[in-house]
């Protein structure tokens, strides 16, 4: 039976099991899963930059996605890195540092939902209202959709945090490879309804504001081009808003698995490397998938992954 400690402020761990074969495996693993999601993620962002032919609004927007792999993945990852190598027992970690990474990794999931819809909102004028696109896409619009993605992000997370940290603490284990709100909560021996009904409203109106974004923006495009006998246009539509799509789709199947699984106590070890998988899929598949739809990006991975389907001269 676990040890009932009132408010302590070193935590322990649970992390996932690793036995002494499996150990160094999925060490290297991670260490390599996250070398190649910072090389990539900072190389996209760098070369949004520096290439003036890629500042355009749905490069700049799409800039936002490799910044919040980067962050998402370098504050769960390193310490897993760490935890990997330790008995369960050593699996230590202070109260403070556990609700940072707890912001952070709900800052992450909630803005790449976030994310995603500003870039839904791009497409939709692109093509339903192409002649009035530069009018309506300036730098100005550009800074005010992505400062309220990560606005809303921020406060939706600020209050779900808000309401766990005034909760008194009897319990030490954290039952997860890193800390997120529930983790937090369930530490505590106090009634934690407000915290489940806020939860449950958290996710159900960032996941019906996303689903709602998504069906709404594809079902206009998608009339826009069955309408439409610009070739040109139908093509360029479906080249942007499929890659958008699937990126939208990875990251919506890696969410919802968690959620389901949570509800599946006896499969705590799936949730727990699906939870882990969530950062670490969407930040390596996101720069190649949309590096496949332009030439330039494309330039750019091929000297970083040889590979014959980065080669520029397919564009």
């Amino acid at each position: 039976m676990e040890n009932l400690t009132l408010n302590s402020f070193t935590l322990q761990l649970e992390g996932i099991k690793v036995t002494e074969v499996s150990m160094y495996p999925v060490f290297f693993f991670f260490f390599f899963s996250y070398l190649f999601i910072m090389v990539v993620n900072v190389g996209i962002v760098v070369l949004v930059f520096l290439d003036k032919n890629l500042h355009q609004p749905m490069y700049l927007l799409f800039c936002n996605l490799p910044f919040n792999d980067v962050l998402g993945n370098s504050i769960m990852v390193p310490r897993l890195l760490v935890d990997v190598l330790l008995p369960p027992s050593k699996r230590l970690i202070s109260y403070y540092e556990c609700v940072v990474q707890a912001f952070t990794t709900h800052m992450f999931g909630t803005t790449s939902h976030t994310v995603l819809m500003i870039m839904a909102f791009d497409r939709y004028v692109a093509i339903c209202n192409p002649l009035r696109y530069a009018a309506v896409m300036t730098n100005r619009m550009v800074l005010k959709l992505t400062a309220s993605a990560w606005g809303v992000a921020f406060v939706l997370v600020g209050v779900l945090l808000g309401l766990t940290v005034r909760l008194n603490r009897c319990r030490t284990l954290i039952t997860n490879p890193f800390c997120d709100n529930a983790s937090l909560f369930k530490l505590s021996c106090e009634s934690v309804f407000i915290n489940n009904v806020y939860g449950l409203t958290f996710t159900v109106v960032l996941f019906s504001a996303s689903i709602g974004t998504m069906v709404l923006t594809y079902t206009r495009i998608t009339v826009v081009c069955l309408t439409s006998r610009n070739k040109s246009l139908n093509s360029k539509a479906l080249k942007t808003c499929s890659t958008h799509l699937f990126v939208y789709l990875v990251m919506f199947f890696c969410g919802t698995l968690i959620i389901v699984l949570h509800r599946f106590p006896q499969y705590s070890d799936y949730r727990k490397m699906s939870a882990i998988l969530f950062h670490i899929i969407p930040g390596s598949l996101n720069p190649i998938i949309y590096g496949v739809q332009s030439k330039e990006v494309r330039k750019f991975l091929s000297r970083l992954i040889p590979s014959s389907k980065f080669h520029p001269h397919t564009a």
